[in-house]
């Protein structure tokens, strides 16, 4: 799960985490009288979107009047912005955030995630802040640092230090770096974060060490355990039909092919998306319908698959080994007689009562093709898509 710039701030200042002072606005008179209470005499206006790039696309300004402020906020709100993260189609803007301006001497690069070929929490540090990390990590790699928190002993002091050093920081300001830094662990442990990227990370002109930007991901199995993490979500960020399959406790992300997936485990599923295209089509998604998943679970992830206009076919792929094949040929044949399916449908059972389940199938007379394996199943549901174009 996601959380927005001004959402993330809040969290970290629960922590005593420095960053700028600023107010959430919702419409152009907020905007105005967040800026009018922050007092100026430079204001920063940011689009809030779930995406990075927002400054290169036109989704964060500097002003230097309470005019420009409401110029800003006109043209932002209700905008839809377009980043590299966003892809073509963009976020619509629907929420900005009224901060200080800082006077910045240097921009850094800090953030912690899990580490999980150690499993271990990881700062990663860079003094090429404000850029795209991604760019700096191929073209000049030595300028990013990796230290790790043991976990058996937890933080200690020396992790600050060296992050310190790495970011070339002098006097005070590593005192401050150090203190930033347990503290951004302590945040990053105790909400359960997958990961916290400050980026950037400024000093400022008087010496301050603060985080001008943030961005937090949260593990979603721990969200139960803090529902004022959950109150911060922001459904209208998210595509309609992962917010449906969540609700079912189903893996689902949208892709812009043209197959639809539906298979039960995370494995299989990349292998099913990798021979749609390898035979020459792409995948409209990835879904995992999990280990032990019923019939009411498996109609509605056929349900969801169906929703997107842009699936011209759908491959299900099922080894049953706690999930049992008759399961999902019922979840399949009940979905597919409450939509009116009308795209072709190929599915490729193995497993536990596979024969019962390709029975159902075959019995319940729907067009429903059977692949005898993965190859036979993905070659025919891209033939019955191009032979419907």
């Amino acid at each position: 799960m996601n959380i927005h710039e001004y959402q993330a701030k809040e969290v970290l200042r629960g922590f005593n985490v420095p960053v700028p002072k600023g107010i959430a606005a919702f419409s152009v008179e907020e905007a105005v009288r967040a800026a009018e209470q922050l007092g100026g005499p430079v204001w920063v206006v940011k689009a809030q979107i779930h995406a990075g790039g927002r400054g290169k696309g036109g989704g964060v300004k500097v002003v230097k009047s309470i005019e420009d402020v409401r110029k800003e906020a006109q043209r932002m709100l209700g905008m839809t912005l377009v980043t590299h993260q966003t892809g073509p189609h963009g976020r619509l803007v629907k929420r900005l955030y009224i901060e200080d301006g800082s006077a910045i001497e240097r921009e850094l690069y800090l953030s912690a995630l899990v580490d999980r070929a150690t499993s271990r929490v990881a700062f990663i540090a860079s003094t090429e802040g404000g850029m795209d990390i991604e760019e700096v990590a191929k073209h000049t790699p030595e300028k990013i640092q990796t230290f790790q928190v043991e976990p058996a002993a937890g933080y200690s002091p020396y992790v600050g230090l060296n992050i310190a050093t790495a970011l070339k920081l002098k006097g005070d300001q590593v005192k401050q770096c150090g203190a930033l830094v347990k503290s951004l662990y302590e945040a990053f442990v105790a909400k359960d974060m997958s990961l916290l990227e400050i980026n950037p990370l400024v000093v400022t002109k008087s010496g301050q060490v603060i985080c001008l930007d943030a961005k937090m991901n949260f593990d979603d199995n721990a969200l139960f355990r803090h529902k004022d993490i959950q109150a911060l979500r922001d459904l209208g960020e998210e595509d309609p039909m992962e917010v449906e399959a969540s609700k079912y406790d189903l893996s689902y992300i949208k892709l812009d092919g043209s197959i639809g997936c539906m298979v039960n485990g995370a494995g299989l599923a990349m292998a099913t998306m990798d021979i749609i295209k390898l035979y020459g089509e792409e995948p409209a998604n990835f879904l995992d319908v999990g280990g032990g998943a019923s019939k009411e679970k498996v109609t509605a992830a056929f349900k969801i698959i169906v929703s997107d206009p842009h699936v011209k076919g759908i491959l299900v792929n099922i080894f049953g080994g706690i999930m049992k094949c008759d399961i999902i040929a019922e979840g399949i044949v009940a979905a597919a007689r409450e939509i009116s399916l009308s795209v072709p449908l190929v599915v490729r059972l193995e497993g536990t009562n596979v024969e019962l389940g390709k029975k159902i199938l075959a019995e319940s007379g729907l067009p429903i093709v059977s692949g005898s394996d993965l190859a036979d199943a993905a070659q025919k549901i891209v033939k019955a898509v191009r032979s419907g174009r």
